[in-house]
C-alpha cells in the first residue's frame, strides 16, 4: 500500500471513530496526534480537515447523487469511504481515477461484498456531474 494509500486508511479510522461515536472527528484526530509518537501523517491530516471543512456539501452530493440509499442507512464505512472519495474528487489534488479507485479498495477491503461497487457507482455519478458542481 503506498503512503497516501495508508493515508487514506487512517484518515477513514477518524472519520469512522468519530461517526461511531458522535464525537466531532477533529477530537479524534487531536487525541491521535496525543497518543502516537511518530505523529500523524500530514496527507491523513489534510483528508479529515478537508472532509470537515466540506461535510454539508459532501453530505448534500452523497444525498442527491446515492439512488435508494441515504446517509442514515449507509454502512458506515461505506459513508466515511464516500466521504473521503468525494473531498478527493473535488478539492483534493489527486486524478480523478485514483481517487475513485482508491475509495472503491477501501470499501472492498473493509465493508461489504456490494461496497465497493456502491462506492464506484455513487463516486461516478458525483464525476460526472462535476463539471456542474458549485464547490
Amino acid at each position: 500500500m503506498s503512503a497516501r494509500g495508508k493515508a487514506r486508511k487512517r484518515a477513514l479510522d477518524v472519520l469512522y471513530e468519530a461517526d461511531l461515536r458522535g464525537v466531532p472527528a477533529i477530537d479524534v484526530l487531536e487525541s491521535r496526534h496525543e497518543t502516537l509518537e511518530a505523529g500523524v501523517n500530514p496527507y491523513t491530516e489534510e483528508i479529515v480537515h478537508g472532509v470537515i471543512d466540506h461535510s454539508g456539501r459532501i453530505d448534500d452530493l452523497l444525498s442527491t447523487y446515492s439512488q435508494g440509499w441515504t446517509l442514515d442507512r449507509m454502512p458506515a464505512v461505506d459513508r466515511n469511504v464516500l466521504r473521503i472519495g468525494t473531498w478527493e474528487l473535488l478539492w483534493g489534488d489527486v486524478p480523478d481515477a485514483v481517487a475513485i479507485s482508491e475509495a472503491v479498495e477501501l470499501a472492498k477491503s473493509l465493508s461489504t461484498d456490494d461496497s465497493g461497487s456502491f462506492v464506484n457507482g455513487l463516486l461516478a455519478r458525483i464525476l460526472d456531474a462535476k463539471p456542474h458542481l458549485a464547490v
